[in-house]
């Protein structure tokens, strides 16, 4: 009797356990907020996913023509990926020390103080995100289009109107569910990899065959040209771009401290041996000369290498641009709900939707500008604005990791890259955006004076925040109105 009497006894504790668990775990999923849904492989594709876009698919003849010769082209395509690793390892370092997402934004607040901040946010907001999404959704639309239209010349148009449609829709994937944008992710990252696999395989099968003709005197010093030498890497940066994208998401990341080294260190190692045998494989298939002149040497590789596949290579392309386009529109919106958390942008845009928890507002903000510099065309010009702001940040982002360093020795930091790579990236860094604004003063100055342009509306909205009592209701009554209609709230608990 006394052990039946106990067994019940037991059964009723773990009832009552399961019921109060259960009970928990509703709580939880009724509160409104950003939760944790990454984990190590979506974040190990979420990076890579992001950094393979266009890039490797136009950067080569980039890379080459500035270079001079087929071996030191491999070799600035071997030190863009071990510099991508560097920068990359000191992110970690800032992911990991501090777990507010928002990348550069967070660290440089962080580190350096709030204009530096807001600066990035004003950037990012006003051409950096609208041109390189532009960019990116030109590429889809271009690939997806003009095979239809070979060998005339596809409707201009028409591929911008593709590309709206591409964006659009990792748009709306992006409102309707983080799990969704995640699974999108993972699905076209593995699609890109298979489209880099084959590439790989026939040029690896061509070396084997003994075609080595482009590998022969690889280093022809005497077609190279130092002052163009730069312009070789910027190619070359341009395709790793994108390994700094995790950083935006840190609190959606589950185990941030693990995860968020782990996929760093991964991802950039694959997609750096990935990218180095590709253009093995370009050379082993197409001569120096034929690469040069082609405008889409993926295309041309197939047509030469995987005859009866050719006209798969330009749809592998289109999916490998959305899976960029996916992974910046995920990403970069976390910059603008936490700029807003932080008080650096109305409030509307640190709201979420109350049942798809998305931060809805951030993504809905973005995408109109987005829209509007790909319709105007505009691109190229935009693309080397980009290219200078984004590597003055990021090389602040890192000289405040070394500040925050000297200032808080005993902060604690779950994983600490070596000072010395730190510090030669963050020398790097600046040599870059030096080195830009020497080549090319035009397009960097108007770079730099839009960036500049933040300033003075910082001191006006952010640092004296005096709004006439007239303009203050309007804006609360226009900010009330947008959160009943988009169904948006404020985060219910702290996830930092």
């Amino acid at each position: 009797m006394d052990g039946t009497r106990m067994r019940k006894e037991e059964a009723k504790e773990e009832e009552a356990k399961a019921a109060e668990e259960e009970k928990t775990t509703t709580e939880e999923d009724e509160v409104v907020h950003l939760r944790r849904e990454i984990g190590l492989l979506p974040a190990v594709c979420f990076i890579i996913g992001t950094v393979v876009g266009s890039g490797i698919f136009i950067a080569p003849k980039g890379v080459l023509v500035n270079s001079g010769s087929v071996g030191l082209s491999l070799l600035v395509w071997l030190l863009c990926g071990v510099l991508s690793l560097c920068g990359a390892l000191c992110y970690a370092e800032l992911g990991t020390t501090f777990t507010k997402s928002g990348g550069h934004y967070t660290y440089l607040l962080e580190t350096l103080g709030p204009l530096p901040a807001f600066l990035r946010l004003w950037s990012e907001c006003l051409f950096i995100r609208p041109a390189v999404t532009s960019y990116v959704a030109l590429a889809f639309g271009r690939y997806v289009v003009e095979p239809f239209y070979a060998p005339c010349v596809a409707p201009a148009p028409l591929i911008k109107l593709v590309s709206v449609l591409g964006l659009t829709f990792v748009v709306a994937v992006n409102c309707w569910s983080v799990a969704l944008a995640s699974r999108t992710q993972i699905a076209l990252t593995f699609v890109k990899m298979f489209a880099l696999v084959l590439i790989i395989v026939p040029g690896v099968v061509a070396l084997a065959k003994g075609k080595t003709q482009s590998f022969q005197n690889g280093f022809e010093v005497d077609s190279l040209t130092l002052h163009r030498l730069p312009l070789a890497f910027y190619n070359g940066l341009y395709a790793y771009g994108g390994w700094f994208y995790l950083n935006y998401i840190t609190e959606e990341v589950i185990n941030p401290n693990r995860n968020i080294p782990l996929a760093i260190i991964f991802s950039i190692v694959t997609v750096t041996v990935c990218y180095v045998l590709v253009n093995v494989a370009y050379f082993a298939v197409m001569t120096p000369a034929e690469l040069l002149l082609s405008d889409a040497v993926a295309v041309t590789f197939a047509n030469r290498a995987l005859q009866r596949m050719a006209p798969v290579i330009p749809f592998l392309v289109a999916v490998s641009c959305l899976g960029a386009l996916n992974g910046g529109i995920f990403g970069s919106p976390r910059m603008l709900f936490v700029g807003a958390r932080e008080g650096h942008w109305p409030q509307i845009f640190s709201m979420i939707h109350i049942r798809r928890r998305t931060p809805l507002p951030a993504v809905l903000f973005l995408y109109p500008l987005m829209v509007l510099v790909l319709t105007t065309g505009e691109i190229y010009q935009l693309i080397n604005f980009v290219s200078f702001s984004r590597w003055f940040f990021i090389a602040l982002a890192t000289l405040g990791l070394i500040v925050h360093r000297h200032r808080f020795p005993d902060h604690l930091r779950p994983f600490k890259v070596p000072l010395a790579v730190a510090g030669t990236f963050t020398v790097v860094c600046f040599f870059i955006v030096g080195l830009s604004l020497y080549s090319d003063p035009w397009n960097t100055g108007i770079s730099c004076a839009l960036t500049l342009t933040g300033i003075p509306v910082y001191y006006v909205t952010v640092h004296r925040y005096r709004l006439p009592r007239r303009l203050r209701r309007i804006f609360d009554y226009c900010s009330k109105q947008l959160q009943i209609l988009l169904e948006v709230t404020q985060q219910e608990v702290k996830t930092f």
